[in-house]
């Protein structure tokens, strides 16, 4: 059965919802994939790095191709994930094309976070990202910050083409949550969490 665009937005802004609001319901995993897949075939993305800029909480995964096949009936279509781990990524911009990403995950008093430079491939819709820095801690305590890549490689990365870097291509970008596909296959929902 076909799913009308009207159809799978309001899937993908049912799911953002939900994290917001204990009571309203999860659309179930299968139907935000399809969802998913519905609303990257039918929409041509238009959005800016500016779109992009805040903390996003990640919500749903499918994985890649790879990972699915690895993880077979544990990740099934995709999965929600626990809410004691918490995974955000927060954009930043210094200009029309190029920023700064923080990818954290919390795990109780447990905090890991990478982060490094973005850049906006406008004409391929895609936002290509690098992370360089490092750091841990645990209950607000620093056990460990640093680089994992060299100072170089910040500006190395803004002279790389596309098909060398990692990327999302996202397909649905509003104010509520985002939603896009990775260099590897895998499909990714966040929303919002500027909070």
């Amino acid at each position: 059965m076909a799913t009308s665009m009207n159809d799978s937005t309001a899937v993908l802004e049912q799911a953002a919802k939900a994290q917001e609001s204990q009571s309203a319901a999860l659309p179930n995993a299968r139907d935000l994939v399809t969802a998913l897949q519905a609303t990257e075939k039918s929409t041509k993305p238009e959005y800016t790095l500016a779109d992009l800029t805040g903390t996003w909480r990640l919500w749903f995964i499918t994985g890649t191709k790879k990972t699915r096949q690895k993880a077979g009936v544990a990740l099934g279509a995709g999965r929600y994930l626990p809410k004691l781990i918490k995974i955000q990524l927060a954009y930043q911009a210094t200009d029309e094309t190029q920023g700064t990403v923080q990818n954290s995950v919390a795990l109780g008093q447990l905090k890991l976070k990478l982060t490094g430079p973005v850049k906006f491939w406008a004409n391929a819709h895609c936002l290509a990202f690098d992370f360089t820095q490092i750091q841990i801690a645990i209950a607000g305590f620093t056990l460990y910050q640093g680089r994992i890549k060299p100072e170089t490689a910040d500006q190395g990365f803004y002279q790389q083409p596309l098909k060398e870097q990692a990327f999302f291509k996202y397909f649905w970008v509003t104010h509520q949550g985002i939603a896009a596909r990775g260099r590897g296959g895998g499909l990714a929902l966040w929303y919002r969490d500027d909070a």
